[in-house]
C-alpha cells in the first residue's frame, strides 16, 4: 500500500475560479479602454520630425559644464540633497517606530484603527504636495523639503513597521510573559529583535527612494540639485543642466550601491 501511494500520480492543480477569470477580464478591458480613450499620437511621437527635434534638443546638453567653480556648486548641492534625504528618512524612521506600536495593535483596536488611518493619510499625500504645503509654512529651502520627505516616509515606514511587528512570532513574547516578565521587557527582548532586520531593510530602501525624491523636490524650491536643475533649465542653460543631471544620476547610483551592500550584510 505504501509503495503504491509513493508511485501515485500527483494531485491535479486546483481549477481556476470564475471570479479570478472575471477579474482578469475586467483588468484587460480597462487597459483596452485606456488605449482607446486617450489621444495617443504614436505617429507624431515616432515620426522623423520628432526624431529631429529630439536630437536638436539633446545637442544642447553637450558638452556638460565641468568648470571648477560650477563643480563646487554641484558638490554643495549634492551634499544638501544627501542631507535632506538622510535626515528626512531618520525622522521618518523615528516617527514610524512610535506609530507602529499602536498601529500594530499594542494599545487596543481603537488605537490601531486610528493610527492606521493617520498613516494612510501621511503616505497618500505625495512628497511634492507635502513640500508645496510645508514650504508655505517653513519657507523656501531644504528645511521644508526635509519635512516633506519625513511626513510621507513616516506614513510608509509606520505601516511597514506595524506589519513587521504583527507578523512576528508571538511565542517568544508569550513565553517571557508567562515566566513573569513585564510586557515592555517581553516586547523589547522577544518581538522587537525579530522585526529589527526587516525594519532596517525597509528604512534603507526608503532612503534610496528619498534620494530621488529630494532631487525632485528642489523643483518646487526645496533646495539641492533639483533647485539648480530648475534654475538652469528655466534660463535654457543646457550644458549646466546636463552637469546637474549627471550629478543626480551619480548620487542615486552611489546611495543605491551603499544601501544594497548594507542590506546584504544585514541579511548575512
Amino acid at each position: 500500500m505504501k509503495a503504491a501511494a509513493d508511485h501515485a500520480l500527483p494531485e491535479a492543480p486546483p481549477a481556476v475560479r470564475a471570479s479570478t477569470l472575471l477579474l482578469l477580464a475586467a483588468i484587460l478591458a480597462v487597459i483596452a479602454a485606456s488605449f482607446w480613450t486617450l489621444p495617443l499620437k504614436w505617429r507624431d511621437l515616432f515620426g522623423a520630425e520628432a526624431a529631429r527635434a529630439s536630437l536638436e534638443f539633446l545637442r544642447g546638453f553637450a558638452p556638460p559644464d565641468v568648470s571648477a567653480p560650477f563643480l563646487r556648486k554641484i558638490a554643495l548641492a549634492s551634499l544638501e540633497t544627501l542631507s535632506m534625504s538622510a535626515l528626512g528618512t531618520a525622522i521618518a524612521a523615528a516617527l514610524g517606530i512610535a506609530l507602529a506600536l499602536p498601529a500594530g495593535g499594542r494599545f487596543g483596536q481603537s488605537a490601531r484603527l486610528a493610527t492606521r488611518g493617520m498613516l494612510n493619510v501621511l503616505r497618500s499625500v505625495p512628497e511634492l504636495v507635502w513640500a508645496s504645503i510645508l514650504l508655505i509654512a517653513a519657507g523656501l529651502g531644504p528645511f521644508g523639503g526635509t519635512l516633506a520627505l519625513a511626513a510621507h516616509t513616516a506614513g510608509v515606514l509606520g505601516r511597514l513597521f506595524a506589519d513587521a511587528i504583527e507578523n512576528a512570532s508571538p511565542l517568544p513574547e508569550t513565553t517571557l510573559r508567562t515566566n513573569g516578565a513585564a510586557p515592555l521587557a517581553a516586547f523589547l527582548y522577544a518581538t522587537l529583535p525579530q522585526a529589527i532586520p526587516q525594519m532596517l531593510s525597509y528604512t534603507l530602501y526608503r532612503w534610496e527612494n528619498n534620494i530621488r525624491a529630494a532631487a525632485i523636490l528642489g523643483v518646487v524650491g526645496a533646495g539641492g540639485l533639483g533647485q539648480m536643475l530648475k534654475f538652469h533649465l528655466s534660463l535654457f542653460q543646457m550644458q549646466q543642466a546636463a552637469t546637474v543631471i549627471i550629478a543626480m544620476l551619480l548620487l542615486v547610483a552611489l546611495v543605491d550601491a551603499a544601501s544594497f551592500a548594507w542590506r546584504r550584510r544585514m541579511t548575512r
